[in-house]
This record gives C-alpha cells, sequence and structure tokens, in this order.
C-alpha cells in the first residue's frame, strides 16, 4: 500500500471503530481526493434509527456537495452493499478501496462490471472485525444487511 492509500484508509478503519464505540456496526469509510481524506463516516443505523445510514452514505453526507466525484478514492472497511454500489455508479466515483469481502461480499463485481476499478486489502483487522461484530451481534447484522 503506498503512502496515500494508508492515510486514508485508516480514516475509514478508526470510523468503524468509532462505530463499535458508539454501539453500532462497525463499518467506516473515507473519501480522498487527491492524497487528502476530505471526510469520513461510519454506520449511523443504529446510533439513528437511519436504515440507510451506512458508512459510505455518511461519508458522503460528511463531505457534502462537491462539483465532482470523478477524481475521488472511496475507502470502505467493508465491501458495499447494494445500495452504496448504487450510490458510488450514480456519482461517478471511479475508485473503490475495500477493507475486506471475506465477510460480506457485497456488489464488488457489479461495481467493477460498471467500469469502477475497485481495490480489496483483505486487511486482517476489518476481516477479525466483522467476524466477531458478526458473530456477537447476529440480529443487527442481519438486519443491517436486511436478511432479517
Amino acid at each position: 500500500m503506498t503512502e496515500t492509500v494508508d492515510h486514508s484508509f485508516e480514516a475509514a478503519f478508526h470510523a468503524a471503530q468509532q462505530s463499535l464505540r458508539e454501539g453500532g456496526i462497525p463499518i467506516g469509510a473515507a473519501l480522498a481526493r487527491g492524497g487528502e481524506v476530505i471526510a469520513s463516516g461510519h454506520n449511523e443505523r443504529v446510533q439513528h434509527g437511519d436504515p440507510i445510514a451506512h458508512g459510505e452514505m455518511a461519508a458522503l453526507r460528511a463531505a457534502g456537495r462537491q462539483k465532482t466525484y470523478r477524481d475521488i478514492t472511496l475507502y470502505t472497511t467493508l465491501a458495499p452493499c447494494a445500495m452504496c454500489s448504487g450510490t458510488i455508479l450514480q456519482f461517478k466515483i471511479p475508485r473503490v478501496v475495500v477493507g475486506e469481502d471475506v465477510t460480506f461480499p457485497g456488489e464488488l463485481e457489479f461495481l467493477r462490471s460498471r467500469g469502477v476499478d475497485v481495490v480489496v486489502l483483505n486487511d486482517r483487522r476489518c476481516i477479525d472485525m466483522m467476524t466477531e461484530f458478526q458473530r456477537d451481534h447476529p440480529e443487527l447484522w442481519a438486519e443491517d444487511i436486511a436478511e432479517q
């Protein structure tokens, strides 16, 4: 990983840890432009009772209006779901760096099929964090991915 990926991905990872500390689902995301993090966010579904407050959505909300997203990289600790993948496509975000896709495969092939450059880091910390969360809070996880 380059320094830029390290710094930007770490912002997403720290956001995921914050969500876990708050009693939420440990998924974080960050948006970077030109090597600088412009926003980060984490899954806030539990904390705010908001069904669409996934980590990627929270990071986009924190970034506010942007003239373009075509020069942004989205960093996320977990493979994006269908909703977040649709948002990535809607705003034409060209690159997504994913912490892991072991505990949830998400829609990575869909993103790739639409021309998004997807990089999976297989970050052991992310895998362990989600494995523990899914084991300890199966009902919250099922609710988050609409499997309940």
